[in-house]
């Protein structure tokens, strides 16, 4: 049980990459509860917890924390080397880090206590899952590493819904310990946290209620401040108005001097005291709205899904997608989901007009497709921002700019290489770039695994308002439910449709 006198924050803290800002006068501190740290891509997270670790160091201000503070940390994305490992020798890495390496007993007690197989504890960890990975990791940092405080940095990326499912119950059930927690997923905010940090431009805001709630209030705050700030400067003009009439009097009257001067006081302190409102950044994350003068967009027709080495996923004897659907698919890990995916984008041909009317995929010949991958494998990420976009038809250096600035690219970035983006900043150029591309239908693979929560609001308006086509797969709850027009649930290696998708959120376990 965590020590309930842990104190971990920041006072005034700023970080700085070089010249460029970072984060800058930060303040907060922990109590014991679950709490969601919450912010833009780009807006430094990632680098906050890094500090908190004591990975990276502050440029101003200083991390409060307790003596003898134990912090069990788990990264965004899971370390390379691990691979190779026994996940037992992997597991091992906490006890050693708080010198307890002689207890290899505690690794098999975690192990039945999580349901794990004896046997998966002698396997690589590379061998696991991308989600079994992560969830590995959360398990052996909140209960072997004994941490005073848990840090997890998007915890969610990468799980499929059961695993959120298990990931929810261990860390409001079977970890009990407070907790400082990345994410972009709505839903499992507001199941998991009781308390809410939004890190911005004008510092850290602190909400001592779940995300949902808090972000309302946020907003609240934001809209009476402008209102407030609109008022001051209405009032500001108006007294300018009078200090210039007072000036022109006063060459025949000089006591009104006296009243001029006292009109610029209030002026001056107005504002020294104005009330500060916050914008956030332009950034605008857009899909195009190309439709298909046709009512069928896709025919799927006696296609079976493989996995590379040849393995039976799935079996479709008849899908038909219509021009606007927008299909959500179900299913649980490892049932085919992104094979489907990958197959139907593997037999897209834009140099080809027409399609065998005998091929199990055929496409309306007006079809305009686009793919994304949820690894974005095929991002180039040593070429520059810039360079990216213009590869796109029709586009000159100049709409590029012009492009990449309306979705929150700065001119001074953009001759930088896609690797210095963070995940996020990366989705976001995918997705401009599939804009720029005209497509008229989407394949969207976990769309919103790196998109902050601006950026999936965006994403799901653009969609719903749009005539595209789109087969999307996406283990967030809040996205599924409001983008989708459809659903297919993968049962016994077939595809199914249902009214909704409730029933399969709940049943994974």
């Amino acid at each position: 049980m965590a020590a309930r006198q842990a104190v971990l924050g920041m006072e005034h803290a700023s970080f700085f990459y070089g010249s460029s800002r970072v984060f800058e006068d930060v303040s907060f501190l922990l109590d014991d509860a679950r709490t969601a740290l919450v912010g833009e891509n780009g807006s430094g997270k990632s680098t906050l917890l890094k500090c908190l670790a004591g990975t990276l160091e502050l440029n101003g201000g200083q991390i409060v924390r307790s003596r003898g503070l134990r912090v069990g940390c788990v990264p965004q994305d899971v370390p390379a080397e691990l691979a190779p490992r026994p996940v037992r020798d992997v597991l091992h890495d906490a006890l050693d880090r708080i010198g307890r390496g002689d207890d290899w007993w505690q690794i098999d007690v975690l192990a039945e206590e999580i349901g794990i197989e004896p046997g998966t504890l002698d396997k690589a960890f590379g061998a696991l899952s991308g989600g079994w990975q992560r969830l590995m990791l959360i398990a052996g940092a909140a209960r072997l590493g004994e941490p005073d405080i848990l840090v997890l940095d998007e915890p969610t990326n990468h799980l499929d819904l059961g695993n959120i499912n298990t990931l929810e119950r261990w860390l409001t059930v079977d970890f009990a310990v407070p907790m400082l927690i990345v994410s972009h997923d709505r839903e499992f905010l507001d199941r998991v946290t009781e308390r809410t940090l939004f890190l911005r431009a004008d510092g850290m805001h602190a909400f001592k209620t779940r995300f949902s709630v808090a972000r309302e209030e946020l907003l609240r705050r934001d809209a009476t401040a402008a209102s407030r700030a609109k008022l001051e400067e209405k009032e500001i003009k108006r007294l300018e108005q009078a200090a210039a009439r007072y000036k022109v009097w006063a060459v025949k009257n000089p006591d009104l001097n006296k009243r001029k001067a006292a009109v610029e006081t209030r002026i001056a302190r107005i504002e020294k005291d104005r009330t500060p409102t916050y914008a956030a950044r332009e950034r605008r994350l857009e899909v195009a709205d190309g439709d298909i003068d046709a009512k069928v967009a896709l025919r799927l027709a006696g296609l079976g899904v493989r996995t590379p080495d040849g393995r039976d996923l799935l079996a479709i004897d008849r899908l038909t997608l219509a021009a606007g659907d927008r299909i959500a698919l179900l299913g649980a890990n490892g049932a085919g989901k992104s094979t489907l995916l990958s197959t139907i984008a593997a037999a897209f041909d834009p140099e080809r007009e027409h399609y065998d009317s005998l091929s199990p995929v055929r496409f309306n010949p007006a079809c305009r497709l686009v793919y994304f991958d949820q690894a974005m494998r095929d991002l180039p990420v040593d070429v520059a921002i810039l360079d990216y976009i213009t590869e796109a038809e029709g586009v000159n250096e100049k709409d590029a700019v012009r492009q990449l600035a309306g979705a929150g690219f700065a001119f001074a970035r953009v001759r930088a290489p896609i690797a210095l983006l963070s995940h996020g900043e990366r989705a976001r150029l995918v997705f401009l770039k599939m804009k720029l591309l005209r497509p008229n239908f989407y394949l969207l693979d976990e769309p919103t695994n790196h998109l902050d929560i601006e950026g999936q609001e965006d994403l799901e308006e653009q969609l719903e308002k749009s005539e595209v086509s789109c087969l999307f797969v996406s283990h967030d709850r809040f996205f599924t439910r409001s983008v989708a027009t459809r659903f297919l649930e993968i049962r016994k290696r077939r595809l199914v449709e249902v009214d909704d998708p409730d029933e399969f959120f709940d049943a994974q376990v």
